[in-house]
């Protein structure tokens, strides 16, 4: 389903060097096309990043299969405690320098600096990946009651918007961690908390407590389900320790753990647990491939595969078609796992129980039947009503269905988990 709706800093050398190394591609003496990808963790994380630079190779790869030589420039760890002095406008100016038509941003952080970087270049593309400047809007517009009026950020004609449904991933996760828990204690390492974040952590507790109800004949009301947020998506020295808090969750009685940042610390805490004989879990998120990481522990992971919408946008930029867009895609619903269709996916993990597995297979299997029902359309499964806010005012009368618009600014997580909704914000 989609919906569509400079001043460099002295560092050009070490940028130069740094992106030098870093450039994907078949090393010819014509380029026919050289895209850009600014990451803000590490390329190898198993998780978020890595996920990114993957969907580059497969652009690359099947532009190569055209006889077309395309080469990717990354540059990773665009922060402020691995590169402090580095600034996006800096790492686009590089990119520019050495022929990048289209350069994607891959961080809601980046958003603001993407749109200064898309009016300083005009003439190159930008594809920022989670934001929706592209829509002129701001959470006011839709929730008046709870923001005050606020100017909405302005995207100029080469910038677009690029998002995953990863709600639906995020529902198979918690239906997983449902169907296996023996305590009936589920815990949620978060990043920092914004509208994105607000709306994972929420569909994952809607397809856990489903999950719960309807699959383990649990009581939904005994479900725990608490988030604690470390503040960033990757760690500094300014976040919680997600090993020390994912511990933490282990010691205090959950067995399952469902990661929402952008490396696997998670899981590893969760295969040392289980190496101590701990009957404890976890599921990764972003990577396809992260269960590698402890797949002892691992129930499976939801998943992001940019190729098929990265390709999508480079042939955008190559025909000259490239426009404003804002696009938030979800599975390909007759195979989620298809890497040449798919955008969000799911993978079982090697921990996964197999009579769990099969009670998630029809789970799945009625996802797939309600997205596919055009009568749904506009819809996302089981964000229907009765739902409330944590502070208990209404988000939706019963069986009133909230708004695509509403998931995407939530404002407050739902009533029934527990933890912070705007700490920090």
């Amino acid at each position: 389903m989609v919906r569509s709706a400079m001043v460099r800093k002295g560092v050009m050398g070490a940028l130069a060097l740094l992106m030098g190394l870093l450039a994907l591609g078949p090393a010819l003496a014509q380029e026919d096309f050289v895209f850009g990808m600014i990451l803000v963790g590490s390329r190898d994380d198993q998780g978020w990043s890595q996920a990114h630079v993957e969907g580059g190779e497969y652009v690359v790869e099947k532009l190569a299969e055209e006889d077309v030589n395309a080469r990717m420039i990354v540059f990773e760890n665009l922060n402020v405690v691995v590169n402090p002095n580095v600034t996006l406008i800096d790492v686009v100016a590089e990119m520019v320098d050495e022929g990048a038509e289209l350069i994607f941003t891959t961080s809601d952080a980046f958003e603001p600096d993407t749109l200064e970087a898309a009016e300083e270049f005009p003439d190159i593309q930008f594809v920022h990946i989670s934001g929706s400047a592209v829509l002129g809007l701001t959470p006011a517009d839709i929730f008046p009651e709870r923001f005050e009026s606020a100017e909405p950020l302005e995207a100029p004609a080469n910038f677009a918007n690029l998002m995953g449904e990863m709600e639906f991933g995020k529902m198979i996760a918690g239906c997983a961690a449902a169907l296996t828990s023996d305590t009936g204690r589920i815990s949620y390492l978060g990043p920092l908390i914004n509208a994105e974040t607000r709306r994972l952590v929420a569909s994952t507790y809607l397809g856990a407590r489903y999950c719960y109800e309807n699959y383990a004949d649990g009581n939904p009301e005994d479900l725990s389900f608490e988030v604690i947020w470390i503040g960033f998506w990757v760690p500094t020295p300014d976040t919680l320790d997600p090993v020390q808090v994912t511990n933490t969750f282990f010691d205090t009685g959950s067995d399952i753990v469902i990661s929402g940042i952008d490396p696997q610390d998670a899981l590893i805490v969760a295969g040392q647990r289980r190496g101590q004989d701990d009957d404890v879990y976890a599921v990764p998120y972003d990577y396809e491939l992260a269960c590698d990481t402890a797949p002892e522990a691992c129930l499976g992971v939801p998943y992001f595969h940019w190729g098929p919408e990265y390709l999508r946008l480079v042939n955008l930029v190559r025909n000259g078609e490239f426009e404003q867009e804002w696009t938030w895609v979800g599975p390909d619903w007759g195979d989620i796992n298809n890497p040449d269709t798919t955008t969000v996916g799911w993978r079982n993990g090697p921990a996964l129980p197999e009579d769990a597995a099969a009670d998630l297979d029809a789970f799945i299997a009625e996802m797939t039947a309600f997205m596919t029902d055009p009568a749904n359309e506009g819809r996302f499964f089981l964000w229907e009503g009765p739902l409330n806010f944590q502070d208990g005012t209404a988000l939706a009368a019963e069986g009133e269905w909230v708004d695509p618009l509403e998931v995407w600014y939530l404002p407050q997580l739902l009533e029934g988990i527990t933890g912070d909704s705007t700490l920090g914000e």
